[in-house]
């Protein structure tokens, strides 16, 4: 009788160990997997990012070499 609950007891630790490190790696994969996700969206959203467009000044500058554009947030000038 005492081989027989110490079986049980040491086989139902040992399935809790295995249950723990199991739920553990599930944890670990989907920390990585959202990690993954992130970093890919990361990527894509740089890549889909407008291109600055040249624009024509309006006025006529005295700096002939004065160059404007509009990246997408607002007109840049560079005297």
């Amino acid at each position: 009788m005492q081989g027989i609950r110490t079986f049980f007891i040491a086989a139902s630790s040992i399935a809790l160990l295995a249950l723990a490190a199991l739920f553990t790696a599930s944890l670990t994969i989907a920390l990585v997997g959202t990690l993954a996700v992130i970093s890919l969206a990361r990527v894509f959203s740089a890549r889909l990012k407008p291109a600055p467009i040249p624009v024509n000044p309006r006025h006529r500058q005295t700096h002939e070499n004065m160059r404007v554009w509009n990246d997408g947030r607002g007109t840049i000038i560079d005297l």
